[in-house]
């Protein structure tokens, strides 16, 4: 604990097992009270390391959605008394080290939500990122920024730090069970005037990570401007 303050770490996983043990080891154990892992039904060993490690366990019978992951992530933490939530996902994409500097901002600087983003003074196709999420990502958070009046570097990213109160005060379990959950939340977020901030994190792209397909990544593209027209036609 850090200044009075629990914190818990979430990792929504789903056939995780290549990676999980990696990412684990990395987290700072110094400052994290406890890490919560929801299994979404995975198909591979990712359960059996999990067991071996001192996690909270929750599994779903069926394969449920990453937004359906991360609802049960957010609940169980709440439940858990937590005054801060850091969701990392388990693929070893985003660096764990950086829980302490993204902490930091909640309880030093008073903001709110804190974002990883691949972005800020980085170029993530040099990482590996594929072209067309590039593309697609840049185009979507330059229409983000103009409809919503940020200036945030990404939307997109799933490393993030959430102070309770941004969770404790967005009904997130009305929100998608899918990829579009990441996005809808903050823009809930954004709705009640949560102050949001960003970290540099430069993402790994290695084989054992989990990533989403291009016919994935497609139907988020789409589900992303459809949200934005439907916000910008209530302003």
């Amino acid at each position: 604990m850090i200044a009075n303050k629990k914190i818990i770490v979430v990792m929504p996983a789903y056939n995780a097992a290549r990676t999980l043990l990696k990412t684990y080891e990395e987290i700072p154990r110094n400052i994290v009270d406890q890490i919560i892992l929801v299994d979404d039904h995975s198909q591979d060993q990712t359960v059996e390391i999990a067991e071996k490690l001192d996690l909270l366990i929750i599994e779903h019978d069926q394969n449920l959605g990453y937004g359906a992951n991360q609802k049960t992530c957010y609940q169980k933490a709440l439940e858990l008394e937590a005054d801060i939530i850091i969701m990392l996902h388990p693929d070893y994409q985003h660096d764990p080290k950086l829980i302490k500097p993204m902490v930091k901002k909640i309880i030093k600087e008073n903001f709110d939500l804190v974002l990883g983003s691949r972005f800020l003074n980085t170029n993530p196709l040099k990482k590996g990122m594929p072209k067309y999420k590039y593309l697609a990502n840049r185009f979507l958070s330059f229409g983000a920024n103009k409809i919503l009046g940020l200036n945030l570097s990404e939307y997109h990213t799933g490393y993030r730090v959430f102070s309770a109160k941004v969770l404790k005060n967005i009904d997130f379990q009305k929100l998608d069970n899918g990829f579009i959950f990441d996005f809808q939340i903050l823009i809930q977020a954004h709705k009640q005037k949560f102050k949001i901030a960003e970290i540099s994190c430069p993402a790994r792209y290695q084989k054992e990570s989990s990533s989403i397909g291009f016919w994935q990544s497609l139907i988020y593209g789409f589900q992303v401007l459809l949200f934005l027209i439907k916000y910008n036609n209530k302003v």
